[in-house]
């Protein structure tokens, strides 16, 4: 029995050591074949072996481990990518979520632009026709014109941008304070970047107006214009026990813009009727109530742009190379400082006798193959 087990023992003993002897002629093979293989890529002889002479860890379905590390890293990159795209912002090709710049980086373009025309209804057919055949043409559908009648025909062309402001048809303080507050309170229902205010008697180059406003971060303060006169506007406050403050003013006739950062700082004091308010506060016009909320209760300096002109000022004088970079422009037909009418110095295009505000001869300057101008001498810039 003794010698049975002895055997078995020494038996055990021999396989066990063949089997070792085996094993570490095999790794020495493998060792050189990798060594080899080097020679040919320039990879470690450990790296080919351990790529070379076993098969890749294969995954549940069927898939290696690396490629599904590879997978691993580009799922994480999409999802950093998504956090800091828009949402539903998505690549036409792919569908995936793409990196965006965020949308208050981006330039103003003309439809992140409000256009509020303030007119009466004795000019809808003299004044407002003459704009929407020209520069509003270009602008439609950012243009909102504030008037005090119904005018189906007006409306034919403007929609509901057409806007009743059931206010009075006088030149009063009241009646224009009165459109504007309902032109303001209609800005902040639209999500526009700024609040542009014209008159109908203006020409609005919505070219330069871009160009103006991309100068500027619509997330801050900031009051655009051109005053009518040479000194701030003196009143008196009758919330300050009459106490006499002065303050500037981009006037009306010229127009102005406004951010939409400064715009919603101005609501405590103009939405909702509360501008009424402030113009009786005050006892002045629209726009020198606008200078007094944003200058005198916000603390916000008006920023004087000198390419706003009205009719308060000698128009012949822009020379007519000028004429395009100018932001807005008017005309006076009434006598004006012993001329007959203030006009542009613009003799192309049209006669004086069918273009006596000089509108539609801007517009072919700047514009010369639109429909309007068909016909008539076309003049390049």
């Amino acid at each position: 029995m003794r010698l049975s087990c002895r055997r078995l023992a020494l038996g055990l003993s021999a396989g066990a050591f063949l089997c070792l002897w085996l094993f570490l002629t095999g790794f020495q093979q493998d060792l050189a074949a990798g060594r080899i293989a080097t020679q040919g890529d320039g990879s470690s002889g450990n790296e080919r072996w351990a790529l070379g002479k076993h098969p890749r860890k294969i995954s549940s379905v069927g898939r290696s481990v690396e490629d599904d590390d590879r997978d691993s890293d580009i799922r994480k990159t999409s999802r950093t990518q998504s956090k800091h795209s828009r949402p539903g912002n998505r690549s036409p090709s792919s569908g995936q979520n793409t990196v965006s710049v965020p949308d208050r980086m981006r330039k103003t373009e003309l439809h992140d632009i409000f256009i509020g025309v303030k007119t009466t209804e004795k000019y809808h057919r003299h004044r407002m026709d003459l704009l929407m055949d020209t520069w509003v043409s270009l602008a439609k559908d950012q243009t909102f014109v504030f008037t005090d009648s119904d005018d189906e025909q007006l409306r034919s062309r403007l929609g509901d941008h057409l806007i009743n402001t059931n206010c009075s048809s006088s030149h009063m303080r009241q009646a224009l304070c009165c459109k504007m507050a309902v032109e303001y309170d209609m800005f902040l229902q639209q999500e526009k970047r700024w609040f542009c205010h014209v008159d109908d008697d203006n020409y609005l180059n919505v070219h330069e107006l871009v160009k103006l406003l991309n100068q500027y971060k619509h997330t801050d303060d900031i009051y655009l214009g051109r005053p009518s006169i040479n000194h701030p506007m003196e009143t008196y406050d009758r919330h300050e026990n009459m106490q006499k403050v002065n303050f500037w003013f981009a006037t009306g006739g010229a127009g102005f813009c406004i951010s939409k950062g400064l715009a919603l700082k101005m609501i405590p004091y103009a939405s909702g009727g509360k501008f009424m308010s402030s113009c009786e506060r005050i006892r002045l016009p629209d726009d020198c109530t606008l200078g007094f909320i944003i200058e005198r209760l916000l603390r916000v300096k008006l920023v004087q742009i000198q390419q706003f002109h009205s009719h308060l000022e000698w128009l012949k004088f822009i020379k007519k190379e000028e004429l395009p970079h100018q932001v807005s422009l008017s005309y006076g037909l009434t006598p004006y400082r012993g001329s007959a009418r203030n006009v542009i110095g613009l003799d192309e295009v049209f006669s004086e006798s069918d273009d006596p505000t000089r509108f539609k001869s801007l517009h072919c300057l700047l514009y010369p193959y639109v429909d309007l101008c068909s016909g008539h001498v076309r003049t390049r810039r």
